[in-house]
């Protein structure tokens, strides 16, 4: 398990199931999941589902292919795997951030599921591969998490900058492992 920089750090709260007390309180203004940031896009790769999860799940490719990301360095020794924990620097709403991410779920070739550790806010992503023939991949990649401090007050426009920030990191990824060289 990564080890936080910040004592004062909200690990992950699981987002609240649809019908659920603090669901239905959400509804009439009632905390419940309030301001929670769930966006899922996806594309395909004409690429085999091993190559495109061999790349996509290697955090350390991720500078490659996600716009906003400026590095990332292990915390543990790679190869990635559950109890991983990697250190990342990115920009995002003119904003830099560093946030650490652990590996709590890994099925080779199928689902790579990763959450802060540390960070701004409690944040989940999730990659999943799914063969659609021998050649091709449909890659989804779903962010969700609660926003905090200043991600509170642009919560409206958050999920609709990361979906066009996702968009933008899946086009390279299909562009960097369908045409590579």
């Amino acid at each position: 398990m990564c080890r936080h920089r910040d004592a004062n750090f909200a690990p992950w709260v699981p987002l609240q199931v649809a019908g659920s007390p603090a669901a239905r309180d959400d509804a009439r203004g009632g905390g419940g999941v309030a301001g929670n940031v769930d966006v899922l896009t996806q594309t395909v790769i004409r690429r085999p589902v091993a190559e495109v999860a061999a790349f996509a799940g290697d955090p350390t490719n991720a500078p490659e292919w996600y716009v906003n990301i400026d590095s990332v360095e292990w915390r543990t020794p790679p190869p990635v795997a559950v109890g991983s924990c990697m250190d990342f620097v990115a920009r995002f709403l003119g904003r830099r951030l560093a946030y650490t991410y652990e590996v709590v779920e890994l099925v080779p070739n199928e689902r790579l599921v990763m959450r802060t550790a540390d960070g701004p806010f409690p944040m989940e992503t999730t990659y999943t591969w799914e063969a659609l023939d021998a050649g091709a991949t449909r890659m989804t990649l779903r962010n969700r998490g609660r926003p905090a401090g200043f991600s509170t007050v642009v919560g409206p426009f958050l999920a609709a900058a990361m979906r066009r920030a996702n968009e933008k990191d899946l086009a390279a990824l299909r562009r960097r492992l369908e045409n590579p060289g």
